[in-house]
């Protein structure tokens, strides 16, 4: 054991939910849950207190504290909010390996040395945290970086630090649940099998553990033993990337600003071109005088340029605007910051260019610099149950995310008899505005649908009402009905559509609402 290292864990609890709560502008003292993939990762103190538990679903949970505030948990949010925390201890100790964000170890025989004990140092690192305005934080010291952060589990709000002597892993790790191993499957087979402690598991042997369980079970057998002797490796501080620029006097015109942005625009890029990167995420942010902060990421189909960045500030200050009109209110700062970068060989252009496809977007991104940033679309189809719906327009350069999912069950949606084998067929041409149109029966009466889905009569005939020519209809399909939002009043819709082939080999989307049919897409 004597060659184990001695590691100091850091661990902040319900760092998910202080991250969460940072991000939407609440305070981390409201009862919050934190949730991935429908089941709750993390709680605050109020919720535990109200019955609230890691791992319940959502309705379990709100049925434990109908106060209960629900945030999603990205992961992009949490390491973010994370970083500025690593920074802080890396100020006054190097070497800070991320274990998750929250948690983080260091060696502690150089922290040790210089402040003369590993508490007087732990008591150290969690006063710099204090002044960071991290509460609430927790330190444990062992052999390896298992039995530290277990240490730091079991220390309380009272004993903030707590020391596991030299060679003394073992012991404090037998009486501990094997449920700390973070392996469902094997701690389920373990107490199966009657051990249920991690001293129980650690007095099995060696060679039968890595019979029984393989290399994963003869890993957390190492653990449970207290010979953890996975390195402390500190993290490689990235470079300063992010380009800030101030005004003085605030400036309150687009063209201005985004005049004054080219110059730290070319440092960037230069910046990034010397690092051998280039940027494809940018989020810019704009401090105004009012105190408020217009944050914004761009995505960027292959890699920014500096023009490219001027456009997405320009577009950013202009919204539906023009590039020499007035802000709302003055502009005092903006920040570049760049947050994906790739190296350049990921995206470097074949041995004869880039072909067409560099062609046309160089072509649509000038088009989109001269027009604006939402002149430029491009159509994702999405979920719905109408074709009209299923579309979704995004501004070129933009993550291509449909606006409803398209994976998601759609009771009601047009379908073939066999979805399976027989997709439902996209129509052509889907109209921006419905047009009025009018079915009419072989005596000239109009078709109408009972509430039960039943034609008053067979369609033989179809008129727009962009023409007076009537379309003799050849064949048929539906009614499909749907309902819609049945329990208000004000936004209910109830439906019938149809699919008709007209004699000119045309055929039609159309609905009917109460006594008005629209007709809503055509197929070529």
């Amino acid at each position: 054991m004597g060659g184990l290292t001695r590691t100091m864990v850091i661990w902040v609890p319900d760092w998910p939910v202080a991250a969460a709560a940072v991000a939407t502008g609440r305070s981390p003292d409201e009862p919050i849950a934190v949730l991935e993939k429908g089941k709750v990762l993390a709680t605050s103190a109020t919720a535990r207190a109200e019955g609230v538990r890691r791992g319940q679903r959502a309705r379990d949970a709100q049925s434990r504290c109908p106060e209960l505030v629900v945030l999603k948990y990205d992961p992009v949010i949490d390491a973010r909010a994370f970083d500025p925390v690593l920074s802080c201890l890396e100020a006054i100790t190097p070497g800070v390996q991320v274990i998750r964000p929250g948690m983080c170890a260091l060696k502690a025989r150089g922290p040790a040395r210089f402040y003369g004990t590993e508490e007087a140092a732990a008591e150290k690192l969690l006063d710099r945290l204090e002044t960071f305005d991290v509460h609430g934080s927790r330190i444990g010291i062992a052999d390896g970086p298992f039995a530290a952060e277990q240490a730091a589990r079991v220390s309380s709000a009272r004993t903030r630090v707590h020391v596991v002597p030299p060679d003394g892993s073992p012991e404090f790790l037998a009486p501990l649940s094997v449920d700390v191993l973070e392996q469902p499957a094997l701690t389920d087979l373990l107490r199966r099998l009657g051990l249920r402690s991690l001293g129980a598991f650690a007095q099995l042997p060696r060679t039968e553990v890595l019979t029984r369980f393989g290399p994963d079970g003869a890993f957390a057998h190492r653990l449970a033993r207290g010979s953890d002797d996975r390195p402390v490796t500190g993290r490689e501080i990235p470079p300063e990337l992010t380009r800030t620029l101030d005004f003085e006097p605030p400036v309150d015109r687009v063209d201005q600003v985004a005049f004054a942005v080219r110059a730290i625009a070319d440092e960037l890029i230069a910046r990034l071109t010397e690092l051998g990167l280039v940027c494809t995420t940018l989020r810019v942010e704009v401090g105004t005088e009012s105190g408020r902060i217009h944050e914004r990421e761009w995505l960027h189909p292959r890699w920014f340029t500096a023009a490219d960045v001027v456009d997405r500030v320009r577009w950013q200050l202009q919204g539906s605007g023009t590039a020499t009109s007035e802000l709302t209110s003055p502009v005092v700062r903006i920040r570049l910051i760049p947050d994906q970068a790739d190296p350049v060989g990921a995206h470097v252009d074949g041995l004869w260019g880039g072909g067409p496809d560099e062609r046309i977007h160089r072509a649509l991104s000038r088009v989109q610099s001269m027009l604006g940033h939402g002149a430029v679309v491009s159509v994702v189809i999405g979920g719905g149950r109408g074709f009209a719906e299923r579309q979704t327009l995004v501004p070129w350069g933009d993550p291509p995310v449909p606006a409803r999912p398209p994976d998601q069950p759609w009771p009601g949606a047009i379908t073939g008899a066999d979805p399976k084998r027989w997709p439902a067929l996209a129509p052509t041409t889907v109209f921006p505005e419905p047009i009025p149109a009018k079915v009419f029966a072989a005596d000239g009466t109009q078709v109408a649908v009972t509430a039960r889905g039943e034609l008053s009569a067979t369609p033989t005939g179809l008129q727009l009402a962009d023409s007076n020519k009537i379309h003799p209809i050849t064949a048929w399909a539906g009614p499909w009905l749907t309902t819609e939002r049945w329990w208000d009043p004000t936004t209910e819709s109830r439906q019938a559509r149809f699919q008709f082939q007209t004699a000119d080999t045309r055929a039609w989307l159309l609905t009917l609402h109460q006594t008005t049919w629209q007709a809503q897409a055509t197929y070529d």
